[in-house]
């Protein structure tokens, strides 16, 4: 497990989009809850609209996996950004556009506590 948290802790920081698209296909797929929960973590330590949007808008990832935990890492990680324009920007969108009502739901939650919290 130790190897496989350095490799996504090495993605989290690599500047190429293609690591987003790895930890997007391969870390949130994942069986393992471990694994998606830290890649949940890496994807919005980046704080890119691109990173940002795997874990609000896609169903079963990120505030949307099945996992209570999962979830739970994601929104606590979400509330520890400094810098919140992304995330506000990616929840705002989400909640207007995204196709699937649950994701939106879900959005608009953690959009509220986010308004709480600051």
């Amino acid at each position: 497990m130790k190897k496989i948290k350095n490799i996504i802790e090495a993605l989290s920081i690599h500047e190429d989009s293609e690591a987003v698209k790895i930890l997007d296909e391969i870390g949130t797929n994942c069986e393992m809850d471990d694994v998606r929960e830290l890649t949940a973590k890496a994807l919005v330590k980046r704080n890119s609209e691109e990173s940002l949007k795997v874990v609000v808008a896609n169903k079963g990832k990120g505030i949307n996996d099945l996992s209570p935990k999962v979830v739970m890492t994601t929104i606590n990680e979400l509330l520890a950004l400094e810098d919140k324009e992304n995330i506000l920007k990616i929840l705002d969108e989400t909640i207007e556009e995204n196709e699937e009502q649950d994701v939106k739901d879900t959005a608009s939650s953690i959009r509220a506590l986010m308004s709480f919290a600051s």
